[in-house]
């Protein structure tokens, strides 16, 4: 099979963690007999500082004209403690979503048994955890109606929602609940929220057509204590955009690393796969970051392309580095800890 991948290696340790997970997908490439051409393309600050713009129309058609998006990461310092910038790495990032229509993050999570020590979460609780978080992420508060007014002392963002949106992801979410443990839990503050209370009323229209499927329905707040309590009664989640980015955050520390969780990005053309940590400027250029997510979104890439064997190959090849102690600096724990370059090797290699 012949694969056209856009690379968008991004801001801070993106590139670093992006070269590795091409690397193990060349090996892939060629253990399985594929072939695969990559178009690298500008995003985030890297974008800005050539071009001025965080998300260029160069790049969107590479991406629209792809068969999948592989993404590093984006985000840089200077812009963060910039208030005042007018132009943010984040932006772009927004705008990618918009324009190519991913409407909803994929978030796994899920333990692996050679670290579930390592997690801050006792082994009792979180053993067995097989969860999905599916995020919305083109409405909401990122991209309601905003703004000053009384002369800049009181700022507004506004939770907008469609209907439409709201059922294109339930949909999502009901058919993955399907292919899995067949419970679906809508996350909420219907209590509070006029948008959520469309969410909820959205979501309960459907069940008929999803007989199989136990629904449920919970408050954001009370979900953020079970998630560290239970995180084995979920199966599949879905929520609003801001609900979905905290929670997807917390539910990292279940596996015991933010540098372990993978995700996609999904929208009806073009899919995006990438780790769900962010930008790391600090460990920039150093060749330490954890470069596994990220492979593991290029897993996640294979699957969805109707690749299983491929797929099954990167995250079999990484449980392996990870019960053999193949690992960057977190997870090493006081044994030998190898830079991030030198897993991605050792993964092809082992391909």
């Amino acid at each position: 099979m012949k694969l056209n991948i856009a690379l968008l290696a991004g801001d801070g340790i993106g590139p670093e963690v992006i070269d590795q997970a091409v690397k193990v997908s060349n090996a892939v490439a060629q253990k399985f007999d594929h072939e695969i051409s990559w178009t690298p393309a500008l995003t985030g600050a890297a974008a800005i500082d050539a071009v001025g713009e965080p998300y260029p129309d160069e790049t969107h058609e590479v991406c629209a004209n792809a068969d999948a998006v592989l993404f590093g990461a984006i985000g840089h310092p200077r812009f963060d403690n910039d208030p005042s910038a007018k132009v943010r790495p984040e932006q772009g990032l927004l705008k990618m979503r918009q324009k190519l229509g991913l409407f909803a993050n994929v978030r796994p999570t899920f333990t692996f048994p050679s670290l579930i020590d390592k997690s801050p979460l006792k082994r009792e609780r979180i053993e067995g955890t097989d969860l999905i978080i599916l995020r919305e992420l083109t409405g909401g508060v990122y991209f309601g109606e905003r703004g000053r007014k009384d002369d800049g002392d009181t700022a507004f963002d506004t939770m907008t929602y469609q209907r439409f949106e709201v059922e294109r992801l339930a949909r999502k979410g009901f058919e993955m609940a399907l292919k899995r443990g067949k419970k679906l839990c809508c996350v909420d503050k219907a209590n509070v929220l006029e948008a959520s209370r469309l969410w909820r009323e959205t979501v309960q229209a459907l069940e008929k057509e999803y007989p199989e499927v136990e629904v449920s329905y919970e408050f954001v707040d009370a979900v953020a204590m079970r998630l560290i309590q239970w995180p084995k009664g979920y199966d599949v989640i879905i929520t609003a955009n801001l609900f979905g980015d905290i929670l997807t955050d917390e539910a990292s520390v279940i596996s015991g690393s933010m540098g372990l969780m993978p995700s996609s990005s999904v929208g009806s053309e073009v899919s995006l796969y990438e780790p769900i940590h962010g930008s790391y400027p600090q460990a920039a250029g150093k060749d330490i970051a954890n470069p596994l997510a990220t492979v593991l979104s290029a897993a996640m890439m294979f699957e969805d392309l109707d690749l299983a064997k491929e797929a099954k190959a990167i995250r079999d090849v990484v449980n392996k580095s990870l019960a053999e102690g193949v690992v960057t600096e977190d997870l090493a724990d006081g044994g030998k800890a190898y830079k991030t370059s030198e897993v991605g090797d050792w993964l092809a290699a082992n391909i």
